[in-house]
């Protein structure tokens, strides 16, 4: 039989756990503040301890390594209703076992406990680091969030910090993949290292392997001398690959035996050099796409992705949008109250969709602040409601209907036994070579930002613009 003992001032949870415990043939000792259970642990010596954070005097995460003291390092279960990303971190570099938010199932609650208890009689240790970020949080690189989406992705920020394992960042566009990535750093045992972002989709395809990697004097025409690449260069540090998606075919074998080896070779080299940072890798592309195009290796997205943490969009948790308003307007004003939002700007932003996200959310907000002129942000002051997106609607309509008569008109001489009709290749033959040469246009001609516009892979576009027959300047 195994004893827990559960720490928690709500009468409700305390009794949950002592009913579905029982159940599952443990005992049970209850106590409803951290004083309480420093008192008894020593008598009852729990093997696992399930520990709210906000109680009564002492809170929980201060009370979690006397207990542990207390209890020969048994495992502790972390709860919190009230958690952040600072409230997770902190928590795992005390010696939690687990971090649960509130409210959850008892189910998975229990579940925890079984895996703790296992843990506990493998005769493993908990203990952790609790070495201090002497820097703190910048405000800046703030993760607010307290929907349970976000809650699930800071429990998986504070597990993955304490570890050297590659992670993969996805998620939309404006979701805050880089904050993610620089959160596991600044947590990490690195955080003293150098955190190096680097954006793939921004470096021409020809030069990414020595952008990368470095080269030797001589390696190439115009090599003069002998150049540190981006991965030689971040030492011990983390790496955020951004945008993995875009890394050229050519170049991403060598990337998946350096990320294995721990070792690069630049260009023109014979030998290895070791090196020794860890990979945080983000993309907005879906991956998995891109495999069965054959445009990714399916050995590098196992090897990045060994953690994946996939960041929700801001229309899946509009319970966070008034805390990232305020948050914004803290950065603008240097915490400064003078401009505030008003319950009607507060309900307009929260039943936008945000299309751009986190990021088009900063954007209304500084705008709003500028219009409000440093006095209470009101609804008028925010910029107009998916005026682009109506823009868009518009001629998508006007698009659909000469779509449709264009069909209608090709249907006509045509019956459902003609197998020599192509009229899905007739149509493809009319609209994209419209659609990608004003794109180039656009973009002036560099294949790569088309590219993105397009949500294409830089592959996919040069073979479509080759069956085209269109002709353009290359990677710029």
């Amino acid at each position: 039989m195994s004893h827990v003992l559960v720490v928690d001032d709500e009468p409700a949870i305390c009794w949950g756990f002592r009913e579905l415990l029982r159940g599952e043939g443990h005992e049970v000792t209850i106590a409803a503040s951290a004083e309480e259970a420093l008192k008894v642990a020593p008598t009852c010596l729990p093997d696992t301890i399930v520990l709210d954070v906000r109680l009564p005097g002492m809170d929980g995460l201060t009370a979690l390594k006397q207990l542990q003291a207390k209890t020969n390092n048994a495992p502790v279960v972390v709860m919190t209703a009230f958690g952040n990303l600072e409230t997770a971190v902190r928590a795992v570099e005390e010696g939690a076992f687990d971090y649960l938010t509130k409210p959850f199932e008892l189910l998975d609650a229990n579940d925890v406990v079984r895996r703790a208890l296992e843990y506990r009689h493998s005769g493993e240790s908990t203990a952790s680091s609790t070495e201090d970020d002497a820097d703190g949080t910048a405000l800046a690189e703030t993760i607010v969030g307290s929907s349970p989406a976000m809650q699930a992705v800071f429990k998986q920020i504070a597990f993955v910090a304490q570890s050297d394992a590659p992670v993969l960042v996805t998620g939309e566009s404006g979701t805050g993949k880089e904050l993610v990535a620089r959160a596991i750093h600044r947590h990490s045992h690195r955080s003293a290292e150098p955190f190096m972002p680097v954006s793939l989709a921004a470096m021409n395809e020809a030069s990414v392997e020595s952008e990368l990697f470095g080269h030797v004097k001589g390696a190439f025409p115009g090599a003069t001398a002998e150049r540190k690449g981006i991965l030689e260069i971040a030492g011990s540090g983390t790496i955020l690959l951004d945008e993995i998606g875009d890394v050229p075919t050519a170049v991403q074998l060598k990337l998946l035996r350096t990320i294995e080896h721990q070792e690069i070779v630049p260009v023109g080299a014979a030998e290895p050099r070791q090196c020794g940072f860890r990979v945080v890798a983000a993309t907005n592309r879906d991956l998995g796409a891109l495999i069965e195009e054959g445009l990714f290796r399916e050995d590098l997205y196992f090897r990045l992705g060994v953690v994946k943490i996939e960041l929700p969009p801001l229309r899946e948790r509009p319970e966070d949008i008034p805390d990232l308003a305020r948050h914004f307007l803290s950065l603008m004003a240097g915490n400064s109250t003078d401009v505030t939002l008003s319950s009607a700007a507060l309900l307009e932003l929260s039943g936008r969709p945000w299309p751009g996200n986190v990021r088009e959310l900063r954007n209304a907000i500084e705008h709003a602040a500028i219009m409000s002129r440093g006095g209470t942000i009101e609804a008028a002051h925010l910029p107009p409601a998916d005026s682009t997106a109506t823009r868009s609607a518009l001629s998508s309509d006007v698009l659909q209907r000469e779509i449709s008569r264009w069909a209608a008109e090709q249907l006509q001489p045509l019956d459902s036994s003609d197998s020599e009709a192509t009229l899905y290749e007739d149509v493809l033959q009319l609209v994209e070579p419209s659609l990608l040469n004003a794109v180039l246009t656009h973009c002036r001609n560099n294949r790569a930002a088309a590219a993105r516009l397009l949500g294409l892979h830089r592959a996919t576009l040069r073979q479509k613009l080759k069956n085209h027959g269109i002709t353009g300047e290359d990677d710029a």
